[in-house]
């Protein structure tokens, strides 16, 4: 579990020409979502140029950087699993993965998702970069 460059393999590259609104990106180390995006046209002495806005998915941060549309930018991988809730600590929900039987803490991505979940339920946990999320609830027949 020690491994200084753990996450890494979670990563991957996509140019930045590619992404639009509702995509992932890692900006300062963190998975962020693209709420805006603006591409300026090449000019006499440079290549075009993107701004992008970005909410950060754990710090609820926004963010701003502008690049060159050729350049690539580092994007999460998502793997999504489903897990039970085991107790609901403040924003945090404690789980336990139902193919491994691990348990683990994973905040919960809306204010309003966590009214709606309870112990003994099942939710849907996003691993972006590695890091868990908890995005949605399942419903159980």
């Amino acid at each position: 579990m020690g491994d200084p460059k753990m996450g890494s393999e979670d990563i991957t590259y996509r140019p930045i020409a590619t992404l639009k609104i509702g995509a992932w990106i890692m900006l300062d180390g963190e998975p962020s979502k693209i709420v805006e995006i603006s591409k300026s046209k090449p000019g006499k002495h440079g290549a075009a140029k993107a701004r992008i806005v970005a909410i950060g998915v754990f710090s609820g941060q926004k963010r701003t950087i502008i690049k060159s549309t050729g350049d690539k930018i580092e994007v999460p991988i998502i793997k999504r699993k489903d897990a039970q809730v085991l107790g609901i600590r403040g924003k945090y929900v404690e789980l336990m993965d139902l193919e491994t039987f691990e348990t683990f803490e994973a905040p919960v991505a809306e204010e309003d998702l966590l009214k709606r979940i309870e112990a003994g339920s099942t939710v849907e946990v996003w691993f972006l970069a590695g890091k868990p999320l908890v995005m949605r609830a399942r419903r159980v027949e």
